[in-house]
C-alpha cells in the first residue's frame, strides 16, 4: 500500500470510529424521553440512532445544508447555513426555544449536541440582527481568532448558548448526549454552550460527551501497521505557524506515521478565494515536503466539510506543490489549486463532526 492509500485509509478509519449514529446509539440508556432535539453537523445521524432505538417520537433537527439525510417523514427539519448563518438559522435557534419551553412538567427532554451548532441555530438578544450576526461571524473566522474566544462572543448577543436555551425547559429531566469538536470536550463549550445546563437548575440533568477527536486519533493509529511517531491534539494555531513546525517533523521522522488533530485557523485576505482551512495546511504543508518522496499528508475536517466548500480537505505529497501553488496560498484560494493537482479530500457529510483530523504516512526510503 503506497504512503497516499494508507493515509487515506487510516483517516477514514478514525473519522468510522466517530460516527454520529453508533456512537449516540451506544450512549443510550434508560426508558424513552418524551422529546428529541438534535442540534449541529451531526444532528441528523444522532436523532436517527434515537429514533432507531426508542421509536417515533417528537424530534426537532437542526443541521447544515445536506446534513439531514435519512430522517423519517415526521421529523421537523431546519437546515441552515454554516459557517456564516442566515435567516434559517435565527429560525432554527427560534424553533429550539420554543420546542424547549413547550415540554410538561415532568417530561424528559433528549438534547443531541454536535459542532456547528454555533453558526446553525441563533435567537438573537434583543438590538442585534442577521446581518450584526453575519459579520461578526464572518470577523471571527477571518481573523484566526481561537475557539474559546468566539464562542464568548457569541455567546454575549445570544438566548440560546451559555446555557440559555435549557434556561427554559420546566420538564424533570434532560439528558445531553454530545460530539465534541472542541479542546478538552467541554459541554460548555461545545456549540457555544447550546446544551450547557444553567446554574441552579431546578431539573435533573445528566450530560456526557460520547465521541471526540482522542476516539478518532486513537482509531486511525490502530489503522496502522506501522510505528505511530505522534498523537496529539495540537493543531490549535494558525496554519502559517503550523506548517512549518508540522513540516520539520515530517522531514526528520522515520517511517511510519504522525497522526494530529485539532482546529487550525487561517487569517484570510479581504477578498479569499476558494477553499478552507484544511485546505489551506494542505497545501501548505506540500510546500513543506516539496520533492520527497515515499511521503504523504491527509488533512480534514471530519464532518467532511471545510468552510464554505464541499471538500473536507486535502491529501498532498511531494509533487503536488508546483507553479501557481504561493500564490494560490496567499490568495486563500487552495482548493482550487489542489482541484487543479487532483488533490482534494471529497467525502461528502460524514454524520460526526470532532474537528479536524491530519494523518501524514512515510515510506521506508
Amino acid at each position: 500500500m503506497s504512503a497516499r492509500d494508507a493515509a487515506l485509509s487510516a483517516w477514514r478509519a478514525g473519522v468510522a470510529a466517530v460516527d454520529g449514529h453508533a456512537a449516540t446509539r451506544a450512549a443510550l440508556q434508560g426508558p424513552a424521553p418524551d422529546a428529541i432535539l438534535a442540534v449541529g453537523k451531526a444532528a441528523g445521524a444522532m436523532a436517527r440512532a434515537a429514533l432507531d432505538a426508542y421509536g417515533p417520537l417528537p424530534c426537532l433537527v437542526v443541521t447544515k445544508d445536506g446534513h439531514g439525510a435519512g430522517l423519517p417523514a415526521d421529523v421537523r427539519l431546519i437546515e441552515a447555513a454554516h459557517p456564516v448563518p442566515d435567516a434559517r438559522s435565527l429560525e432554527g435557534g427560534r424553533a429550539l426555544r420554543e420546542a424547549v419551553g413547550a415540554m410538561a412538567p415532568g417530561s424528559h427532554l433528549l438534547l443531541l449536541v454536535s459542532g456547528g451548532a454555533s453558526a446553525l441555530a441563533e435567537d438573537l438578544v434583543p438590538g442585534e440582527t442577521l446581518g450584526s450576526l453575519a459579520a461578526l461571524n464572518r470577523r471571527l473566522l477571518g481573523t484566526g481568532v481561537e475557539i474559546g474566544a468566539m464562542n464568548a462572543e457569541r455567546r454575549r448577543i445570544s438566548r440560546v448558548k451559555g446555557g440559555g436555551l435549557l434556561s427554559g425547559f420546566r420538564g424533570a429531566k434532560v439528558t445531553v448526549l454530545a460530539i465534541s469538536d472542541v479542546p478538552c470536550d467541554d459541554i460548555a463549550v461545545i456549540g457555544s454552550g447550546i446544551g450547557a445546563v444553567p446554574d441552579g437548575a431546578a431539573f435533573a440533568h445528566d450530560s456526557r460527551v460520547v465521541a471526540s477527536n482522542a476516539i478518532a486519533r486513537a482509531a486511525a493509529a490502530g489503522a496502522l501497521d506501522m510505528p505511530v511517531h505522534g498523537n496529539e491534539e495540537t493543531l490549535h494555531d494558525d496554519i502559517e505557524a503550523l506548517a512549518p513546525r508540522i513540516g520539520a517533523r515530517l522531514r526528520a521522522m522515520p517511517p511510519g506515521a504522525l497522526i494530529l488533530g485539532g482546529e487550525p485557523t487561517v487569517i484570510l485576505p479581504a477578498h479569499p478565494g476558494h477553499g478552507g482551512r484544511n485546505q489551506a495546511l494542505a497545501l501548505a504543508l506540500a510546500r513543506e515536503i516539496a520533492g520527497l518522496p515515499g511521503l504523504a499528508v491527509v488533512v480534514g475536517g471530519t464532518d467532511g466539510s471545510d468552510g464554505p466548500t464541499d471538500a473536507a480537505g486535502g491529501i498532498v505529497d511531494g509533487a503536488t506543490w508546483g507553479p501557481g501553488a504561493a500564490e494560490a496560498l496567499e490568495r486563500a484560494d487552495s482548493g482550487t489549486f489542489l482541484e487543479t493537482r487532483g488533490a482534494l479530500l471529497v467525502t461528502g457529510p460524514t454524520g460526526t463532526n470532532v474537528m479536524d483530523l491530519l494523518v501524514a504516512v512515510k515510506d521506508p526510503a
